[in-house]
Order: structure tokens, then sequence, then C-alpha cells
């Protein structure tokens, strides 16, 4: 594990959570790129990997210590118990910590949370929708990826054949867990009703279903089978290599009921893929639509919809040539992680000196 002095940190990310979660993987994906960026900071908790560097419980202390620019610490905490730590750091132990807290809530905080946020010297919220629900000063921060790890196939029938799909055939693609609150369902019938009358599509499931999801996957793989469309919508599993996935693509489906967030739509148009996604999470915030549209938005949980928007989609190849070219320059021009830290690095030296968040 890669142990750093405190002396030579700014900013501590700390993670309370020992399993995977989106936040985890926020800071995962995050914390290299602020390095990068010359942000010194570290973070502190289990549940993450050992070549970013790490802050020691034991070497706490000199956080009642100042920076090397005479500068509180920033604490960004990503979750209540993380809010609470730095508050009791703060404010009963009298450290020196200036406390910056990220929302992805799409709903009415619990007063325990709002008096939370209250003490935090700087909010941050993920989409815009989040930061309507929030009753303090903030700046809404969207999440970018990384646009070099996502990037367009300089040959898609090559990036097919390395996958062991067959070539002559266009691909659409839902990626993610498989389970009810991903809508991985409503893909499925989508293409069930689609496929038949457009034998030059083929639809691909990527991800994993666990625990008590097996069962809903099962039945999701019966219905194909009976549908007798098995070789034609495919369920691949889970694969660690999903940028070479998303190349193999021409169209892409978002269909969740619920999302915090939702990178997937940002993953699939950095890869040149257009993209139709249901009215969650932050995927209006991140699709264009109109006159420059880089893909579709449709109405939560509305099956009719989702049949026909992809099916448009489906029928006209010019105009998702077209939507792929804005959507990889969309992306790269709003989404990039890069740009993400470089945000959040303003939001600490803000609130480190003091300064109204905005």
């Amino acid at each position: 594990m890669t142990r750093v002095d405190l002396r030579d940190i700014d900013v501590i990310a700390p993670n309370f959570k020992v399993r995977l979660s989106g936040v985890t993987s926020t800071i995962i994906q995050l914390v290299p790129v602020q390095r990068r960026l010359g942000q010194r900071i570290a973070v502190i908790g289990p549940g993450l990997p050992a070549h970013l560097p790490h802050a020691s419980a034991l070497d706490l202390w000199r956080l009642w210590q100042a920076t090397a620019h005479g500068a509180p610490r920033v604490w960004h905490a990503r979750r209540n118990l993380e809010m609470l730590a730095g508050i009791v750091l703060r404010d009963l132990l009298r450290m020196k910590l200036a406390l910056v807290f990220t929302s992805a809530s799409q709903r009415v905080h619990t007063g325990w949370t709002k008096f939370l946020i209250s003490r935090m010297d700087g909010v941050i919220a993920v989409s815009g929708r989040t930061a309507a629900y929030l009753k303090v000063p903030n700046r809404t921060i969207l999440h970018g990826i990384d646009t070099t790890r996502f990037s367009p196939a300089p040959d898609k029938e090559a990036a097919r054949a390395a996958l062991g799909l067959p070539n002559g055939r266009f691909m659409v693609g839902c990626f993610g867990r498989v389970r009810h609150q991903k809508g991985t369902d409503l893909f499925v019938d989508s293409m069930l009703a689609l496929l038949p009358t457009r034998p030059d599509w083929i639809a691909i499931v990527a991800g994993r279903a666990t625990g008590k999801h097996l069962g809903f996957e099962a039945e999701l793989k019966n219905r194909v089978a009976a549908a007798g469309l098995s070789e034609r919508i495919l369920f691949v599993g889970e694969h660690t290599n999903i940028p070479d996935w998303y190349r193999a693509l021409d169209l892409f489906v978002a269909p969740q009921r619920w999302e915090g967030f939702g990178l997937t739509p940002l993953e699939a148009m950095a890869t040149a893929v257009p993209v139709v996604a249901s009215d969650v999470g932050a995927f209006p915030e991140l699709i264009v639509t109109g006159e420059q549209e880089t893909g579709s938005i449709i109405a939560r949980n509305d099956l009719a919809a989702m049949i026909a928007k992809t099916g448009a989609w489906m029928d006209d190849e010019t105009r998702r040539i077209e939507a792929a070219s804005r959507a990889l320059v969309h992306t790269r021009e709003n989404f990039s992680i890069e740009g993400e830290a470089g945000a959040l690095g303003e939001v600490y030296a803000a609130a480190a000196a003091g300064d109204p968040i905005t």
C-alpha cells in the first residue's frame, strides 16, 4: 500500500465503505487524475486499491497543524458518516479542516442529513436535479470520464471480431448491473419487439446479476429463448474491458428506472455511440436532444416510448452516424475527468480560504 505523509497532503478523501459502490468508484477514478493535476490529495479508509496514496489513521494528529501553505486541509466527504467524522475532527477535536461534501441524492434529505450538510464549508451537487434538493449554496460539478480509455474504435468491424461478434450486423447495447432498477427487462422487451423485423441487428446485454437478481436474469433469458432470439439477444456477462464492448456498438440504450447519476451514456457517447436514455439521474443533462442531438430522452419506465425511439434510431443509419460524431465532440469538450478534477480543485481552494462556493 502506498503510504503518504500528511505533511505533504492538502486534501483527504475518506472512504468509509468496504464494498465497492459508485462513490468508491468515483474516488478510485478521480484521485490519480487529481494528483496528475498537482492536487496534493490522499485517501483514507478501507475498500480502496493499494496504488492510491493512503493516509494512515495513526497520522491524523497532523490535522492539528496547518498545511505548508498555512491553510486548513480539506476533508472531502461523500457520505453522511464521512461528514460526521469531519465535523468531529474539526468541531470537537479542533483540527484545522475545511469540510466539503458531494451530494448525489435526488430526494428530500432527512433532518439528520440536512444538519450535517449545514455544517459543511462547501457543498457540491453532481447534477442540477441533485442541486434542487439542497437548501444551502452549492456548485454543480457533473462527473467526467476518461475520454482516452473510452474512445472510438479505428475499425468497428475489427473491434467486433476481437470480441467474437459477427460482422455485417448492427449492434445495440445495454450495459450495467442486470436488475429491475436498471431496467434491463425494458431493454430486453424492446428488443423482443424490434428485432424480429430488423434481421440485421443484434442486441448485447453486458453486466452481472448478483444474489437476489439471478432469478430476474434467468427469467429474461427464458423469455428470449421462448422468442427464438437467443442468438440475437446476447447476455455476455461482466467484463473488465467494457470500453471494447462500447466500441462494437452502433446504438446504446440506458433504460434505468432510477439512477443517482449514471455514467453509461457518457461512456457510450465518448465512444461515438448515440444514446436512448430514460429521464432519470443526470441523463437529461448529459445527452443533447433537438437539432444537435447526441441521443434521445424518454420517460422513465415507458416501454412503448423505448420501442418507438429505439426503433427510429435503428432504422436511420445517417442519423446515427451524424449523432455519433456530435456525441464524441460533446463528451470530449464537456465531460472529461480532467475537467471534473479541475473544478474540484477550485472548490477545495475556496473552502480552504473560507470563500463562498460558486
